[in-house]
C-alpha cells in the first residue's frame, strides 16, 4: 500500500467512532521503510575531509543517508533538511519518515546530516557558513552523481523543516553555479535546487517573527548586521530562486507563520511560482502530520504541486 495512502486510511479511522480498528491497523501495519525496503546507503559528502573541520569525530562528518527507488528512468530527487534550531537534527520525523514518503512518490531521497551547533568541533560545534557548505554539497552530490543514481539532474529538489527550512531557504537563495574547472568532479556543478518545499520555516532574521535560538546558534550572540540581513532570506529572493511549496499552522508559536508569509510573498513579488497553506491547528514540528486535522493534507497537496509542476508523473 502507498505510504499515502496509509495515512490517509489510517487518519480517517482516528477520525471515526471505532477508535479499536484504528488501534488494529497501526498495530498490524508493518514499521515504514523505503520504497525497496531498502538499508539506505551513508555516504560522507566529503570523503577526503570536510571543509572547516574541527575534528573527525562524531558531528565532524556531515553524511547523506541516501533512499533510492528503482525506475526504468531517471527519477527526480530531494535532498532532505531536517530542523532542531542549528543544535541537533530531528532525523526521524522531519528526516528518514519524509524520504520514506518521497519513495513513496517515486522520488529518490537523501537525508541530509549536516553539521550544527549541537557537537563537533572540539565541543563548539559549527555556525555559518558550514550547514550551507554541508547543504550545498548535498545537492551537488546528487546532481553530480545523477547518471550512477537513475537521477534526472533537472529535477533534483530540497525539503526543509524549521531551521532546516531556513537552511533549504538559503540554499535557495545563495546558490552558486559550481566551478567548471574544479579538480573535484561534485564542486564542477551547480548547488541551484530544481524546486523547494519548505515545512514550518525558519526564514527571517533579526526581525520581530525570527526564532531567536536558531539565529542564535547559526550566527553566534553579536553577529554582524550585514551578515544577519544577508541571511534573512525573503530579502534574498530573486527571479532564480525555485518554485516553492509551502506550509505552516497558524498555532505554530515556535516558529510563527509570518516567516512562511513574507518568503511567500517575495516569491510573488519575484515572480517565482509558489503556493502556500497555512493550517489553523497544530503545535510547531509536525513533521508528516499524521492524524491532525487540517495540518494532516499538506504531502497530498504538496504531492498535487509536485504533479503539476511535472516533478512526479501524474
Amino acid at each position: 500500500m502507498q505510504l499515502s495512502r496509509r495515512f490517509e486510511i489510517t487518519s480517517a479511522l482516528l477520525r471515526s467512532s471505532r477508535p479499536l480498528l484504528a488501534v488494529l491497523l497501526l498495530v498490524l501495519t508493518p514499521p515504514l521503510t523505503s520504497a525497496q525496503g531498502q538499508t539506505p546507503e551513508v555516504l560522507s559528502l566529503w570523503p577526503d575531509g570536510a571543509p572547516l573541520a574541527g575534528g573527525s569525530g562524531e558531528g565532524d562528518v556531515p553524511r547523506i543517508e541516501l533512499y533510492r527507488v528503482e525506475s526504468a528512468e531517471p527519477t527526480a530527487a530531494i535532498l532532505i533538511l531536517p530542523g532542531g534550531g542549528y543544535r541537533n537534527l530531528a532525523s526521524g520525523h522531519e528526516g528518514v519518515e519524509i524520504a520514506q514518503f518521497f519513495n513513496s512518490h517515486g522520488i529518490t531521497a537523501a537525508v541530509c546530516f549536516y553539521r550544527h551547533r549541537g557537537l563537533g568541533n572540539g565541543g563548539a560545534g559549527y555556525g555559518h557558513p558550514v550547514p550551507m557548505l554541508d547543504a550545498s554539497r548535498g545537492i551537488r552530490t546528487l546532481r553530480a552523481k545523477s547518471q550512477e543514481w537513475n537521477i534526472d539532474p533537472k529535477r533534483i529538489g530540497i525539503i526543509g523543516f524549521s531551521a532546516g527550512g531556513h537552511l533549504a531557504s538559503t540554499i535557495s537563495t545563495h546558490f552558486d553555479e559550481g566551478q567548471p574547472d574544479a579538480s573535484d568532479p561534485i564542486e564542477a556543478v551547480s548547488s541551484r535546487p530544481d524546486y523547494c518545499v519548505l515545512g514550518y520555516p525558519v526564514i527571517s532574521f533579526g526581525k520581530p517573527h525570527t526564532h531567536g535560538g536558531s539565529q542564535r546558534n547559526l550566527l553566534g550572540d553579536n553577529p554582524d548586521p550585514d551578515l544577519v540581513r544577508s541571511l534573512s532570506n525573503e530579502d534574498a529572493v530573486t527571479d532564480r530562486t525555485p518554485p516553492t511549496f509551502l506550509f505552516h499552522t497558524a498555532e505554530d508559536k515556535g516558529v510563527p507563520a509570518e516567516n512562511s508569509l513574507v518568503y511567500t510573498s517575495a516569491l510573488l513579488r519575484a515572480g517565482v511560482p509558489a503556493e502556500l497553506h497555512v493550517f489553523e491547528a497544530g503545535r510547531h514540528g509536525v513533521g508528516l502530520a499524521v492524524g491532525l486535522p487540517g495540518a494532516e493534507a499538506w504531502p497530498a497537496l504538496c504531492a498535487q504541486w509536485l504533479k503539476q509542476r511535472g516533478i512526479i508523473a501524474n
